[in-house]
């Protein structure tokens, strides 16, 4: 057999396996793939916009690992529960957790937190933190969204001040951009 008889019959096995597992593949079940957060996030944006029942502007979505999370301030019960009805039909929707809170309109303004006052209270409990007090972080608050900056001994530190950030009334989301110093070994 020379060179050229051989190589047309490996061509051959070859095409021959590949075209076998494609049509292989194409008769196994597709297993679905999983939905990006961010998807799931502006589908649950645009479902809550489309709802007449909720004040979509109202609500704050963020999802994480399929967990959606609603946040912020509507009118009644009812539409707390249809906020949370209408994430839970989003395709791809784990679990929903459910943070809204019920306050009436005329109510609104007086439970609104300001930016400056977020920003006192993450900077106050950040002070009185142990690990967080000798760190040199910058607080900055817009439409509710804290912003940390600076410098943190360690990736606990940082982490802690997000976590403090977080848990303080009014913050919609915190973004991290505090760096951690080398460690020498």
């Amino acid at each position: 057999m020379n060179i050229r008889a051989i190589m047309t019959a490996t061509g051959a096995l070859l095409l021959g396996a590949v075209f076998a597992t494609a049509v292989a593949a194409a008769d196994m079940p597709k297993e679905k793939q999983p939905v990006k957060d961010s998807w799931l996030t502006a589908k649950t944006k645009i479902a809550l916009f489309a709802d007449d029942r909720v004040h979509g502007r109202d609500v704050n979505v963020e999802t994480k690992q399929g967990t959606v999370m609603l946040r912020g301030k509507v009118d009644t019960p009812e539409a707390k529960s249809s906020a949370e009805e209408i994430a839970k039909g989003i395709d791809g929707v784990a679990s929903v957790k459910n943070e809204l809170q019920v306050v009436a309109p005329s109510k609104k303004k007086d439970v609104e937190v300001t930016d400056d006052a977020i920003a006192k209270q993450v900077k106050r409990q950040m002070a009185r933190d142990r690990d967080l007090k000798h760190e040199s972080v910058d607080v900055k608050v817009n439409a509710g969204v804290v912003s940390l900056t600076g410098e943190a001994n360690t990736f606990s530190s940082s982490a802690k001040a997000s976590y403090i950030a977080w848990k303080t009334p009014g913050v919609k989301s915190v973004k991290n951009d505090i760096t951690v110093k080398e460690q020498s070994s």
